[in-house]
């Protein structure tokens, strides 16, 4: 599996659902991108200018909200992931 470095998490993307109103598809360029997804890993945290250790506070399971244009495509044995920086999580899901 994959492990993240620093204070970076990977996130599986969940399924969206297509959904079209009155019969009209729209291309699959036109579709907004998911932001919610659920985090399968996670790095040791971020250093801070003394280089001590801060400590990441999103957990493996969690399902978050994040934001769309600040993540790296990544593909591995297979599967699609993002990768981003704790930061660019915006929000838990409960």
């Amino acid at each position: 599996m994959l492990q993240p470095m620093g204070d970076r998490v990977i996130v599986k993307v969940k399924d969206e659902e297509e959904k079209n109103v009155g019969g009209i598809v729209l291309a699959s360029n036109a579709k907004e991108k998911p932001q919610t997804g659920e985090v399968v890993a996670v790095g040791q945290g971020a250093r801070d200018a003394n280089g001590n250790l801060i400590p990441m506070t999103v957990a493996k399971g969690t399902e978050v909200f994040f934001d769309k244009y600040s993540v790296t495509n990544l593909k591995y044995e297979g599967q699609e992931y993002l990768v981003l920086h704790e930061k660019d999580i915006l929000a838990y899901i409960k």
